[in-house]
């Protein structure tokens, strides 16, 4: 069956056309002289380094940005280069939401600045090492994980690199997971709300990450990128792992079940619905069928019964392991131990220039969760080897050649 790939409205093309020459600059957008950052007199923008564009160059030289490469999109346990890993993923979504935003008259720097960044914080094991690291930081502390509030921890207090609100405000508030019909940006955010959002997340877990809403137009388009980038390349690398057929039968009304005319065509609604107006908006099918689409994705691949299994079976007992271990060490105080010279250590090296210091002193979980959070899945292995030599639990990857 010929793949339908939907266009731009031919009257809104010509608009668009028109306001291009005539220079129309988009009213609603975020624009670079509205950056507020927690020190206003460093990281003053120039001609050749503009405001979002330090941020941009922030992120892709933190530390744990080369740790995107060797962390879980989805899939786990394959030794397979043509699986997505979550530093392909973070390019999709700037792609995606870049041309989204290029037609709405939108600050492309500060689209690509949030997308680069709004999964930093992810864990090792996609969304399986989530939970598991929240269940136990739970249980430890009653407060919540989530993946979205670790990437604005990391970029705003585990390095202290300055980022601007709007950034951390697109990264926190991202979480793709909730899809809406309509995205109208919470105007007028300030550090002040900021804080208070992380805060309500880690107390109120769910129910407060599903009142989140981006301040600014730019980090709306963000955030629907983020899931028209997984929910077609997730199907194609189910087909690669062998969870599901190459010929397995999504529904689909609109906007397709192949990645590229879902990227396509929910794109092609966007700009069609939202190009002009003060918030991002899907047409009532494209709602529909993004819903639909991801509620397929959960049935068909993410509940997969034998990839579960071997992530309850296996890795959530070793993400119990190593948190005992290590949080075991930090109170301990051993300075030679691995939380110390792996972790801490390097934390403090990072920051030195940045005005940081003490961070040894915080909550003994937050940094174990910290810790664990960074790590990809290859050293989260390597370091449940290092510290449980003789565990009953270990990964073995599928070859390519199984």
């Amino acid at each position: 069956m010929a793949l339908k790939y939907n266009s731009v409205d031919e009257n809104l093309i010509k608009r668009i056309e028109e306001d291009r020459a005539n220079h129309w600059v988009n009213p609603y957008r975020c624009n670079d002289e509205d950056i507020i950052r927690r020190d206003m007199e460093h990281d003053v923008p120039n001609i050749w380094r503009p405001a979002f564009v330090r941020d941009i160059e922030k992120i892709i030289h933190l530390p744990y940005y080369n740790r995107y490469a060797d962390k879980t999109q989805v899939f786990s346990f394959y030794n397979n280069d043509d699986i997505t890993r979550r530093a392909l993923h973070v390019q999709l979504v700037s792609r995606i939401a870049r041309n989204i935003g290029k037609v709405l008259g939108l600050n492309l720097d500060l689209i690509e600045a949030i997308a680069l960044g709004h999964d930093i914080g992810h864990t090792p094991f996609g969304h399986a090492g989530e939970h598991y690291l929240s269940d136990i930081y739970q249980e430890e502390t009653g407060r919540y994980f989530n993946h979205n509030v670790q990437s604005e921890r990391v970029l705003d207090k585990l390095f202290a690199r300055n980022i601007s609100l709007q950034v951390l405000d697109g990264a926190l508030c991202h979480n793709g997971e909730f899809e809406l019909k309509e995205y109208r940006p919470k105007l007028g955010k300030t550090f002040d709300d900021i804080d208070e959002e992380v805060e309500a997340c880690y107390t109120e877990g769910d129910k407060a990450i599903k009142s989140l809403v981006p301040m600014t137009l730019e980090g709306c388009v963000v955030r629907l990128s983020d899931m028209i980038a997984y929910i077609g390349k997730d199907r194609q690398d189910a087909i690669t792992a062998k969870i599901i057929n190459p010929d397995e039968k999504f529904t689909n009304e609109m906007i397709g079940d192949k990645n590229a005319t879902i990227i396509n065509n929910l794109t092609v609604d966007i700009i069609n619905n939202s190009y002009g107006k003060d918030h991002i908006c899907l047409s009532e099918q494209a709602y529909k069928d993004l819903s639909v689409s991801k509620r397929e994705n959960y049935e068909k691949i993410y509940l997969n019964h034998d990839t579960n299994k071997k992530y309850d079976g296996v890795v959530k007992p070793m993400f119990r392991e190593v948190y005992y271990e290590l949080l075991k060490q930090l109170k301990s105080g051993d300075k030679d131990s691995v939380i110390y010279r792996h972790h801490i250590n390097y934390i403090n090296r990072m920051t030195k220039y940045y005005g940081e210091d003490g961070y040894a002193n915080e909550e003994p979980n937050q940094i174990v969760v910290d810790f664990i959070a960074s790590m990809t899945d290859d050293y989260f292995i390597d370091l449940h080897r290092f510290l449980f030599p003789d565990s009953p639990y270990d990964i073995e990857y599928e070859s390519y050649f199984g």
